[in-house]
Order: structure tokens, then sequence, then C-alpha cells
């Protein structure tokens, strides 16, 4: 399939889907799983429109899934308001920390006991598919600035931390398969960089830029009359791409440094509402009419008889507009990269995925959320919720390229390709089914009202 053609195909796929909304919104199921089932379509399992090997793209695939997950993992950071010594915050320092490193460690264990693999190829798959996605995860997230149930917020905030502290482990998977062995020298130099320096300094580059650049544009934007009628999907986009290229100078981890970026910002809003438990975007919502509508266009705003100080208007129009913008871009990227997985799929289904899936599943996620998570910070019902909650998608499918095209041999790559891709389509139609069911069964043992999850 040429360029055109690809167009064409992504341009009906949008098409149908604006079309149809309206019924699209009552099916049980998300949305991925719909993009999922549309490249299924159109692939070799299909019509045969389009077919293709992940060797053949993996370079642009890198790039591409990179992207997707940096605006994801920014947004992500956006929408979490509360102080980082809040207890929403603790489910989720667990679930990003002891949790995923028993996953790999359990995933490892089967791969290479269970499949024969090789520890190295095992480690590498165990850092691919361990951490949970942040693009595919949004139904499962905190649904806006003031959510802070315990479930939403340790799941989303997982899926910030660890995009970021599993890449230290797929590197040493690639140096394990490199080295053979396991040598204190190389072990030594890869704990001290990629762990001890690159994880705290990711994360806290990413919060400073953020949290100075934030509130640097709200003090500049609440000295003139129209305060908020910047460019602020530019400045979105210039703190994704200078949080990412300054960690990656200091050898720190770049997801890290974005999504605390996003934080930093968040904060910085924080700081300008003068710690209202109100965000900001709220206050000025009745305000300004095009936070509501979903618009970027710059227009008047009529504040003039509004009881809000100009630095809460500046930040919350700021905010607003970013989380619209990064949702926009957010959803076009997951139409397009969950449709190539579906024709993926078609060339590289792998049978001894549903093993492994299911045991990652059901086994050694919910297990390991289970023994490792404490009953003080989540009780039964909302460990069971999140030890299923374990949604793979983009980022495994980064990390996946990232180690194709990072010194992996083509044997070596052709044995993990079709696992991790089966592993991922499987999620995403097994957590697809059921995301929605057990959303509304977990908002009624809360006593909360149902949410249109569509």
């Amino acid at each position: 399939m040429n360029f055109l053609e690809w167009m064409a195909v992504l341009g009906i796929l949008l098409l149908i889907l604006a079309l149809a909304s309206a019924y699209l919104r009552w099916l049980p199921v998300t949305t991925s799983l719909i993009y999922l089932g549309f490249g299924l379509l159109i692939g070799q399992l299909g019509v045969g429109l389009w077919e293709m090997e992940f060797m053949h793209i993996a370079s642009w695939m890198e790039h591409l899934t990179e992207i997707a997950v940096l605006v994801s993992l920014f947004v992500s950071g956006l929408k979490l308001r509360m102080p980082l010594h809040h207890r929403a915050w603790r489910s989720a320092y667990i679930l990003a920390g002891p949790v995923m490193l028993a996953c790999i460690a359990g995933v490892a264990a089967l791969c290479h006991y269970l499949l024969g693999l090789s520890w190295g190829l095992s480690v590498l798959i165990g850092a691919i598919l361990a951490p949970t996605d942040p693009v595919l995860a949004s139904l499962v997230q905190v649904n806006n600035s003031r959510d802070s149930d315990h479930v939403r917020y340790g799941l989303s905030g997982e899926a910030g931390f660890n995009d970021g502290t599993a890449f230290p482990f797929v590197v040493f998977g690639l140096l394990l398969i490199e080295q053979e062995t396991l040598a204190s020298g190389w072990v030594s130099e890869w704990a001290l960089h990629r762990l001890v320096w690159a994880v705290p300094a990711g994360l806290g580059f990413g919060y400073l830029l953020g949290r100075l650049i934030g509130k640097l544009a709200i003090f500049l934007r609440a000295r003139h009359a129209d305060t908020s009628m910047s460019p602020n999907d530019s400045l979105a986009l210039a703190l994704i791409a200078l949080a990412y290229v300054g960690a990656e100078l200091i050898g720190a981890w770049g997801f890290l440094a974005v999504f605390a970026a996003g934080l930093g910002l968040r904060h910085a809003e924080k700081d300008a509402a003068e710690e209202s438990d109100t965000p900001s975007e709220e206050l000025i919502a009745h305000a300004v009419p095009h936070l509501a509508e979903g618009g970027l266009s710059p227009r008047e705003l009529p504040l003039e008889n509004e009881k809000i100080a100009e630095p809460k208007v500046a930040a919350g129009v700021m905010v607003g507009d970013i989380l619209t913008f990064g949702g926009q871009l957010e959803r076009s990227l997951e139409v397009l990269l969950v449709t190539i997985l579906g024709v993926l799929v078609s060339v590289h289904w792998d049978w001894r995925a549903v093993p492994l899936a299911l045991a990652l599943f059901v086994v050694i996620r919910p297990l390991s959320v289970w023994l490792l998570m404490p009953s003080r910070y989540l009780d039964r019902t909302q460990r069971l919720t999140v030890g299923w909650f374990g949604i793979r998608g983009i980022g495994s499918l980064y990390y996946l390229s990232y180690a194709v095209t990072h010194g992996l041999m083509p044997e070596e790559a052709e044995a993990i390709i079709s696992l991790v891709i089966s592993v991922v389509v499987l999620s995403i139609v097994l957590h697809g089914l059921s995301t929605q069911p057990l959303l509304r069964r977990y908002e009624r043992s809360r006593g909360e009202a149902p949410t249109d999850h569509a």
C-alpha cells in the first residue's frame, strides 16, 4: 500500500467514526477495539488491502509510537492535580515500582522456562510488556483534574511513571543479550547510569521545566488584556520537545521528563489558582465558551464582570486549551497506530502469546498487585480492579521498535516481534471487551453515578 492508498483508508475510517459516533458510543467496547477490527479487515486476514512486516517499518514506527507516547504522557501529567504527597499518589508509586518489577520478573521467567527463550530475550520481553499504556488506557484513568479516585489516580500515575521506569530494563535486556553474562562491570554501570541517575534526573528536570515555563507563561499573559489568547498548543509542543531533548542531553529519561513536565505545568496552574480545589479551567469555563466547545481559535473573552484574578484566567485558558489540543492529537495517533497494529497481527500472529497473555493478565499482574499493594492504600475491590486493568498498547510497540532498531540480530528480532504484537492485540481485545462493564460495576460499588465511557 502506497502513501495515497493509506491516506484514503485512514480518511474512510475517520469519516465512518465521525458519522457513526452517535451509534458507536453505545457499543460495549472501547474505540481501540474498533480501530483494531478495521486494521484486521484491511489486512491479510481480511480483504488484503495492505500487507506488511514489522521489520520493514520498525524505524518509522519507533518515531511514530514515540510521539504518541510523549503526547499522552504530557496530557496524563497535566490531569494529575493532587499534591505529590497526597494519598491518591501512593498506589501509583507501588504500581510503577514493585508491581512493575514483579511483572518483568514473572514474564521473563515464563518466557525462559515455558517458551525456552534465552534469559536476555526473556528479560527484554518482560520489560516490553510490563508497563501499562498511557494511550489506550484513557478510560480507566482520571476523568478530570478534580478526580481523586485512588483506582483511577493509581492507574494514571502508573502509566505516566512506568513508561520511563521500564526503559532501563529494556536497555538491560539488550545489554544482557549482547554480553551473554551478568558481569559486575556493565551491570553496575547500567544501574548507576540508567537507574540511580536517569530516573530522578528525568523527573526533576521535567518538573522544574514545566513549572517554570508555566509560571512564566501565566505571568506574561496576565499582564495583557487578552491574557489567554496565545497559541497554547504551541506551548504544549514546545514544552514536550524541550523536556524530552533536555533530559536526553543530560543522560536522563525523556519519557519521565515529559510526564513530569505536565505535572509541573499543572502545579503552576495550581499556584495561580491560589491552591484552590477547583481547577482554573473549571472556574472560567462559563466565561470562555471555546473551552466547552472544544475549539482552539482565539476570541474575545467576556470577563469584565468576572471576579476572577487575571492569573487564574490565564492559567485556566492555557490548561483548557492544552488538554483539548492534546486529547485531539492523542486520539488521532491512536486511530493510526491501532489500525496499523491490526494489519500487523495478520502477519505476525503467534499462538504462544495466548498462554503468555493469560498468565500476565490473570495471574502475574493481579497477584503482584494483591501481594505488593498495602491494603491501607487500596481496599480489596480496588486491588482486584487495578490488578485487571493492566492494559498494554502503544508503549509496548515503541519498546519493541526501539529494541529492533538498537542492536537485535534479525533472528532475535523475529523471535520476539510476533510474540509482543500478539500479546498487545490480546490485551486490546480482552480489556476492550471488559473495560466498560467492569468500570460501571466499580463505580456502582463506590456509590458513584455510572459514567458514559464510550
